[in-house]
């Protein structure tokens, strides 16, 4: 199993092959729909984002958080339906230069355009399994927009050998779901 980490650069993303294995190591941010909805109205207005957002790992999770001392924990951080954000995330990738992105589900195919122009891909998550993938996260070190609720906060954290996560939609506009979904037709 390949071990990439952050930052990602566009030669990493490409190389990253469709069904291929990996762990994660480095900085990621949380993004759900109100995130997603933020960070585009600021940064369409002129306004700034928090700079986590550029270049990110982004983990679409509304993670379950408890407060530990001064800072926070995960207690469960497992992937939400990504298809969601479908309307979101091209904008997202291509305004913050997004190198990839966590999730259960898939995305659209304007979504996988995107990640191919800019070198992003899909990394999919087992979805029942927050608590397993929450041991990947080592450390919370910060969160944006709290007044979104914890769920839809950005929660900025640190993972080592997060994962197993699987390149389900690679950055040459390559998915495991519209392979499922092709050969179902025939």
């Amino acid at each position: 199993m390949k071990v990439i980490g952050s930052p990602l650069g566009e030669r990493d993303i490409r190389s990253l092959k469709l069904g291929e294995q990996v762990l994660f190591n480095g900085d990621m941010i949380t993004g759900r729909d109100e995130m997603h909805i933020r960070a585009l109205s600021l940064a369409r207005g002129g306004g700034d984002v928090p700079r986590e957002i550029l270049g990110s790992v982004l983990f679409h999770c509304g993670p379950i958080m408890r407060r530990s001392g001064e800072g926070w924990e995960v207690v469960a951080a497992g992937p939400t339906t990504s298809s969601r954000m479908d309307s979101l995330e091209p904008e997202m990738i291509s305004r913050f230069g997004i190198r990839a992105i966590i999730g259960k589900g898939g995305m659209s195919r304007e979504v996988s355009e995107a990640m191919a122009a800019t070198g992003c891909v899909y990394l999919a998550a087992t979805g029942g399994a927050a608590v397993s993938l929450a041991e990947g996260i080592k450390k919370v070190t910060g969160v944006e927009w709290e007044d979104l609720g914890m769920a839809e906060a950005m929660w900025k954290l640190k993972a080592e050998r997060f994962g197993p996560l699987t390149v389900a939609m690679d950055s040459s506009g390559g998915s495991l779901y519209e392979n499922v979904r092709l050969s179902l037709r025939r």
